[in-house]
């Protein structure tokens, strides 16, 4: 079962979006707060990423060729050719319309950067643990060899941007859908095993990933802490201690909390019967599964699936 790719598409709400952005110093580009995740690749050239409030924590990164920033809550900032270069509101910015994406033109006639510059459209009222716990900003370089599936998908996004041919339309939305995933994988793959702490300890830990995998693959299964350590290999105590360490809750929280977000997706995407969606999520009758849903999120799935398709 593969957590990751199921925790993202368990908080997506849309594709993403994204423009071109291409900068000639002297240049720099105020960026709003987005509802979601933000991202930048560095297509061509260097620039700066400085955040709207230094005092909040973080100085100005500069960024290098095939360098990728993520940004976990989607916060405002600023992109520049250098840090001291007064900034212009995005909005204030026109977007020419063009295929495969749109770009925005920004800046004089000095030194040329390109970057593809979007956001995730990721519901942050209910985020995954594993989102909510990575670091504010991710700044991953692909040069030297680093990341080298990450590189690659930088690099087909360039070359795609760059020169659009035939299929470029399909092509370029993929690559960026599945680019965020790239990133993920590199932070996490980043984090040396002796000091990884967390999320990326537990999807390395030999007693907690398996029953995380157990948890995801399976969800209507009547789980409890001593089923799930039996897995483990591990008293029911030592797992539990062990798994609320890393999640950030303990197991059978952590159940309640996927059967939900897995009936959340049910209603959203699917029209299923509320009796299948309850079946599927653990739930031996339609009012049980309305119940804890309510508890959950406030409303009956009836109403949730109504305002989901509405929105």
């Amino acid at each position: 079962m593969d957590i990751l790719t199921e925790a993202l598409a368990s908080m997506r709400t849309a594709h993403p979006a994204s423009v071109r952005t291409e900068g000639r110093a002297p240049w720099a580009l105020r960026l709003p707060p987005v509802a979601g995740a933000g991202f930048h690749v560095v297509l061509y050239g260097t620039c700066w990423l400085v955040p709207a409030d230094p005092a909040a924590g973080g100085g100005a990164v500069p960024l290098s060729p095939g360098d990728v920033i993520f940004l976990r809550d989607g916060r405002g900032h600023v992109l520049a050719d250098t840090p001291a270069t007064p900034p212009v509101d995005a909005e204030a910015c026109r977007i020419d319309h063009g295929s495969p994406i749109g770009t925005l033109t920004i800046g004089g006639d000095g030194a040329r950067t390109s970057l593809l510059c979007g956001n995730y459209h990721l519901d942050q009222g209910r985020p995954h643990p594993m989102v909510r716990q990575l670091p504010a900003v991710i700044h991953l370089p692909t040069r030297h060899g680093r990341h080298p599936e990450l590189a690659a998908a930088v690099q087909l996004l360039g070359t795609e941007l760059e020169n659009p041919r035939i299929g470029s339309s399909g092509i370029v939305p993929a690559l960026i859908d599945s680019l965020l995933l790239y990133v993920l994988r590199a932070w996490f793959e980043d984090q040396p095993p002796a000091a990884a702490a967390g999320w990326a300890a537990a999807l390395r830990d030999s007693a907690v990933a398996p029953a995380l995998n157990a948890i995801h693959e399976a969800p209507a299964t009547a789980w409890t802490v001593e089923s799930l350590a039996d897995r483990a290999g591990l008293s029911r105590a030592a797992f539990a201690r062990r798994f609320t360490s890393m999640v950030g809750e303990p197991p059978m929280a952590y159940l309640t909390r996927w059967r939900m977000t897995t009936a959340a997706r049910l209603l959203r995407e699917s029209e299923a019967p509320l009796t299948a969606v309850a079946a599927q999520t653990g739930y031996g009758s339609e009012y049980a599964f309305a119940k804890a849903f309510k508890r959950e999120f406030g409303q009956a799935p009836g109403g949730f699936r109504r305002e989901a398709r509405a929105a």
